[in-house]
């Protein structure tokens, strides 16, 4: 694996911050160097809405957080960095003399990567030192949420930079599109581009407005483009006989003057007045962070129905699980904490998904079933009933199981469990979890009795000694807590 452990950001705008943010979810220290008084702010403003999205885009632990440094001065800001991230104005001369800057603090080996959506490569490296070490490697808003970034070569670039950075980028849950051609503005943004300047035309001409335009994306071709992008869709569209009938039919339509991406409207002050009113009318009534959490949203479920299905973006989300997994596994990154079990014991916390949830948006009740097996599973798991004692042939099964319903959650929103064990000794587990929601609602409890089996004979047996030590020592803690509320109770009892 190539984890890095520091990054140096420089340039905290939309892009810097969206970088900051993914460095640090993804375990990763940061140092950033941005001398505009109001740096912190805006970074503390994307972090929050980067915790919100990753609490909710993933399932299963997360890696502990990279801390953020806010230094000085670039040269504080890039000490012990093992990769440097340029986020500062497309200008140019600006970028170039940040690369001067750097490379009298660094040493010649480690990697500066620009964000430019535009600049060639080749042209950010005149005049360094090391002009091997730069690439582009090109985000796309939200960086912390959107998986694509475009890496870009320049005539020095050394081939195992390109190596090094694919590596480093797919780590943190990404896809490194390698550009293996220089082009101005690459291949997303010159797509983007085209839609953009076709856009402009059709509110000039007054054919639709802003959000007329939006509508168009949002109902139609972007729901396609955002699971199969465009030249699958249109195999799609050419039936069975596929691509080349595609072309043959619709080919010749190319040269009728329905476009005009040869041109640009002049963009008068009439014609800016008229696309901000029109922006405004279509959603001035959101602030700006209601829009980004909006935006967010969406984009994490439609991520999640794509990981369900195991497409698109959603390869990325089961990917990125996988290297997840092996970091916590890995001794050098996983935390050892030292939990009070003097307190029910927190064995569950996730995002409900959108899958889980029925016509109304509610969590249907299989799913409350589930998240208690998951909260029993994370309990055995305190307990040393992992994978590899399975393996060895010993297990709990659950033999009976009361769940209480008591109140609604969505998808998306944040949830917990908290298990609280009744009674550890012998063959017998006998739990109360608590599921809540992250606002302090009860949403339903669930006692359970689990009893230790032998997986070769399905037999009921005694734990190994270690996992009956650590059930009992539990057991003993909570003796002393008072009995929950719905513990021992039946159908049929008063409520």
């Amino acid at each position: 694996m190539t984890v890095i452990k520091k990054v140096a950001v420089l340039g905290a705008g939309v892009i810097g911050a969206g970088w900051i943010a993914r460095f640090a979810e993804n375990g990763v220290t940061v140092g950033l160097f941005d001398p505009a008084p109001d740096a912190r702010q805006k970074v503390e403003a994307v972090l929050s809405n980067a915790e919100y999205a990753y609490s909710r885009l993933e399932a299963g632990p997360r890696v502990k957080k990279g801390s953020i440094t806010y230094a000085a001065t670039l040269a504080e800001a890039v000490v012990n960095a093992d990769l440097i991230v340029e986020a500062v104005p497309e200008v140019l001369s600006l970028k170039q003399s940040v690369y001067r800057d750097v490379e009298k603090c660094v040493a010649a080996d480690v990697i500066i990567v620009s964000s430019t959506s535009g600049i060639l490569p080749t042209d950010l490296q005149a005049g360094m030192d090391h002009p091997e070490r730069l690439l582009v490697a090109h985000p796309f808003n939200p960086v912390y949420l959107l998986p694509l970034v475009e890496i870009v070569a320049g005539e020095q670039t050394a081939a195992d930079v390109v190596e090094k950075a694919i590596a480093i980028y797919t780590e943190l849950g990404m896809e490194a599109l390698h550009i293996k051609k220089e082009i101005e503005a690459f291949v997303a943004d010159r797509l983007l581009e085209a839609v953009w300047r076709e856009s402009l035309w059709l509110i000039k001409d007054g054919i639709a407005t802003t959000e007329e335009i939006d509508d168009a994306i949002r109902f139609g071709f972007g729901l396609r483009w955002a699971q199969m992008g465009l030249f699958e869709t249109y195999r799609l569209a050419g039936g069975e006989a596929g691509m080349k009938h595609f072309i043959a039919q619709f080919g010749p339509c190319l040269q009728w003057p329905w476009t005009k991406l040869m041109d640009v409207p002049e963009l008068t002050e009439e014609l800016i007045d008229t696309i901000a009113t029109q922006s405004e009318a279509q959603s001035g009534h959101y602030s700006f962070r209601q829009l980004e959490r909006i935006r967010d949203d969406n984009l994490i479920a439609i991520m999640h129905a794509l990981k369900t299905n195991n497409w698109g973006a959603g390869q990325t989300l089961i990917r990125t699980a996988a290297i997840r997994s092996q970091r916590l596994a890995n001794t050098e990154h996983a935390e050892v904490i030292a939990e009070d079990i003097n307190h029910p014991l927190l064995t569950l916390e996730c995002a409900v998904s959108p899958e889980w949830t029925d016509y109304n948006n509610h969590m249907t009740e299989s799913r409350y079933l589930q998240c208690f097996g998951d909260a029993t599973d994370g309990l055995l798991q305190k307990i040393g009933v992992d994978a590899d004692y399975v393996a060895n042939g010993g297990s709990y099964f659950t033999v009976e199981t009361h769940i209480r319903h008591l109140d609604e959650v969505k998808a998306l929103e944040l949830i917990n469990v908290t298990t609280q064990v009744l009674a550890g000794k012998g063959k017998k587990c006998h739990v109360f979890h608590r599921l809540s929601h992250a606002d302090g609602r009860m949403l339903a409890t669930a006692e359970q009795l689990l009893i230790h089996v032998d997986m070769d004979s399905r037999s009921a047996c005694e734990p190994t000694a270690q996992v009956t030590l650590q059930l009992e020592k539990i057991a003993a803690a909570h003796a002393s807590l008072a009995l929950p509320d719905g513990c021992g109770r039946a159908i049929g009892d008063p409520l």
